[in-house]
């Protein structure tokens, strides 16, 4: 099995009602055999599984069902879309309406006699308004309590169930059975009639509240457009977006939604992509840029080459993306999991003990029902099951709205912790655009090169490479009209350059580091490449190999390129240095660069000429001192960015990086790495928050219920509140903004 490719597949959970469900269900999950981990989230009723591929989905499903729950697969796109929609849409208001207005004059008669008035309901009046809230309307408790018992399992409607049948029942046997005195019993009916109804009512207010925490992926599906417009042999057609295929031509009108992602043929424009990357201006976009699917196009037509459509657009993978770190678990909802577990059974051991203490002790045995009742109708673990989860959804939709897309509930949780931010610095603190400043080539003699032949050399060798520096020297070689050659035998030095072969010489081109390990003698140009290196340029040297192997290579020449910083760098150092994190600069490039931006942007601590796996090390190293995030952009970072507790990777950057992160910044803004942080700390001040309600209620209600002060109708109040508080106190994450 070691052997097996593994994936990940999502369901649909129907059913759940509480923590107490979510942890059955991921414990029938994790039985199934091949299934190395199951994540259930009650908020979003999903479950993410990882399993080996000869794990079907059937077995999944049929594992779920026989917990007592119902599954469906969520692996199509338009499956999540429909779900999310369900989640939404499940609780109705009628059945919390109607049961209102049956339990209304059962309400009026208690409160007046709290009031000292008389005029009670007779027996059978109250009878016959509680049977269909109880029997009706609250079936769904009985039908969701049995299938918990048939798992030998217990959940917030095994509670529900027991208490209001218990008060019902009792009520019945007291409507039938005369007193000895002659007087009327006092019945209950009220308080199963109410309870139920409370409790109705509080999952129509969750059920609302929790359609707000789902808000920013349903304002994610809607920017996909249904249709585009495309052009074939010069003529437009509208097709639905499914037709849409790679290499299409797609027409975008001013006012219209990019249907896809793509490159732009022809016009220019300005593009709203605030929804996307969370840039708050429009984007101008001429030909040869990207522009994303679901940006919306201003006052130009644009004609699109099409690159990715459906599930492969960069819109889609935000949505799952999303959905993905909204399913997941943070490390703090373990702790709840191994809570609610025995939460259910305990609860029910307090109301025999309560039932059984106020019997025998007190020899009054309809209040000791009451007071049993009293205490499994309070204690309602649906609110530990939303605590945490309410809380990630909010914060994690509203940081994607803003331009920080958050992959996991982990990286959520530990940012609020970091003591340290380590950024690469091309690509992250400066542009990543480079261009080539000056060359040198070898003193003119019998074998030597001009600046021409050189560039053609470098250019050649470097032409199918997406390294900033190659860039910068094959965009110069374009410029200036240059014929390049073919080149062969490629070869990456990781983290020091490339060796290839071009017209027959075998040539080596990277940094001071590999000339030094080659042994290439660089004294002609040591003394300009240093003066440019401290005034903050990028070397970088070119040589050819000797024929024979005893001999060093032979020097070429040597490239300076520059590089701008970005114009909000220096503002993200400062906002990280208030907030009393260390930023350290860890490069690849030569010490004077490297010292060079440190010092503009106020770094006190930077590393020099790092290796990609050197870079992993530091970042070990930095560990030692408190929680640490690693900010690249680049493929040699993607060691570093998975050695971090936390890595942010720039969307702007390659996909590794991206994938090897826990965060991605949409727009390549440092700036947002202290925004994530703030995001991370608020969201994290909610989950404490939410779980500190969340254990009050219970903490306080239980024991009061045991000692007969609360009464069920109370109870039942109480339970309803504190699932709505723990969502209403998550939803106002809603309300953040960038400072």
């Amino acid at each position: 099995m070691a052997n097996q490719a593994n994936s990940e597949r999502a369901l649909a959970i129907k059913g759940m009602t509480c923590a107490s469900c979510a942890n059955r269900v991921e414990k029938a999950l994790l039985k199934v055999s091949g299934v190395l981990s199951a994540e259930v989230n009650l908020a979003l009723e999903t479950a993410q599984v990882a399993a080996v591929d000869n794990v079907t989905i059937k077995q999944l499903i049929d594992a779920v069902v026989a917990a007592g729950y119902q599954a469906q697969s969520l692996n199509a796109e338009q499956d999540r879309v429909e779900h999310l929609a369900s989640v939404v849409q499940q609780h109705q208001w009628w059945p919390s309406a109607l049961a209102a207005m049956f339990s209304l004059p059962l309400v009026i008669a208690m409160i007046t006699q709290w009031l000292g008035w008389q005029g009670q309901i007779p027996g059978w009046v109250q009878w016959l308004l509680s049977t269909p809230v109880q029997f009706w309307l609250g079936w769904r408790f009985y039908q969701a309590g049995w299938h918990a018992l048939k798992a030998r399992a217990g959940n917030m409607d095994l509670l529900v169930a027991i208490g209001t049948s218990a008060a019902y029942g009792l009520s019945v046997y007291l409507l039938f059975i005369p007193s000895h005195s002659g007087a009327v019993h006092h019945l209950y009916f009220e308080s199963s009639t109410i309870v139920i109804t409370l409790v109705l009512f509080g999952k129509w207010l969750e059920s609302r509240a929790k359609s707000q925490t789902t808000q920013a992926i349903r304002a994610l599906n809607t920017l996909r457009p249904e249709f585009a417009t495309v052009v074939v042999d010069g003529q437009t057609q509208q097709v639905s977006i499914a037709m849409v295929k790679v290499g299409d031509i797609v027409l975008v009108r001013p006012g219209e939604r990019i249907a896809v992602d793509g490159n732009v043929q022809q016009g220019d424009s300005q593009v709203d992509e605030s929804l996307i990357t969370g840039e708050s201006l429009p984007v101008a976009k001429k030909v040869g840029d990207k522009v994303t699917g679901g940006a919306m196009n201003g006052e130009g037509a644009l004609y699109v080459e099409t690159t990715a459509v459906g599930a492969e657009t960069v819109l889609a993978r935000i949505v799952r993306l999303v959905e993905s770190a909204q399913a997941k678990k943070a490390p703090i909802q373990r702790l709840v999991d191994k809570v609610s577990a025995v939460f259910v059974p305990i609860v029910m051991v307090i109301a025999l003990l309560t039932l059984l203490v106020w019997g025998l002790y007190n020899g009054n045995w309809e209040a000791a029902i009451i007071n049993a009742v009293t205490v499994l109708v309070i204690a309602c673990p649906c609110a530990l099951g939303l605590a945490t989860p309410t809380a990630i959804m909010v914060g994690t939709g509203v940081a994607a709205q803003h331009g920080i897309l958050i992959k996991d509930a982990e990286a959520l949780e530990l940012a609020h912790a970091i003591k340290t931010v380590a950024f690469d610095k091309t690509g992250t603190l400066t542009e990543g655009h480079p261009k080539l400043l000056a060359m040198h080539s070898t003193a003119k003699g019998e074998d030597a090169q001009d600046n021409d032949q050189l560039l053609i050399l470098a250019a050649s060798l470097q032409a199918g490479s997406e390294h900033p520096l190659a860039k910068a020297v094959t965009n110069a070689a374009n410029a200036k009209g240059l014929s390049l050659q073919l080149a062969h035998g490629l070869q990456a030095l990781a983290g020091k350059g490339l060796l290839g072969e071009v017209n027959g010489q075998k040539l080596y081109i990277g940094s001071s580091r590999l000339m030094n390990d080659l042994k290439v003698n660089l004294s002609k140009f040591k003394d300009d490449a240093l003066l440019l290196e401290k005034a903050g340029h990028s070397v970088s040297w070119i040589a050819q190999a000797r024929t024979l192997d005893n001999f060093a290579p032979k020097l070429l020449g040597f490239f300076a390129f520059g590089d701008t910083i970005k114009p909000t760098a220096q503002k993200a150092i400062a906002n990280l240095s208030r907030a009393d994190i260390n930023t350290v600069l860890i490069s690849g490039d030569n010490q004077g660069s490297a010292a060079n931006v440190a010092s503009q942007l106020g770094i006190s601590q930077y590393y020099a000429q790092v290796l990609p796996d050197e870079k992993a090390d530091i970042v070990l190293k930095l560990k030692q001192n408190g929680l640490v995030a690693m900010v690249g952009d680049g493929l040699n970072d993607a060691p570093a960015l998975a050695a971090a507790d936390v890595g942010v990777a720039m969307s702007s950057g390659t996909d590794v990086a991206m994938h090897t992160s826990g965060i991605t910044l949409m727009r390549g803004d440092p700036a947002l790495i202290a925004q994530a942080i703030d995001i991370s700390k608020r969201t994290y001040q909610k989950i404490r928050q939410n779980l500190f309600w969340a254990f009050i209620y219970n903490v306080v209600g239980i024991p009061l219920a045991a000692m007969g002060i609360l009464s069920p109708v109370l109870a039942g109040a109480a339970m309803a509140l504190s699932s709505v508080s723990v969502i209403s106190n998550a939803l106002l994450l809603k309300f953040w903004r960038p400072s």
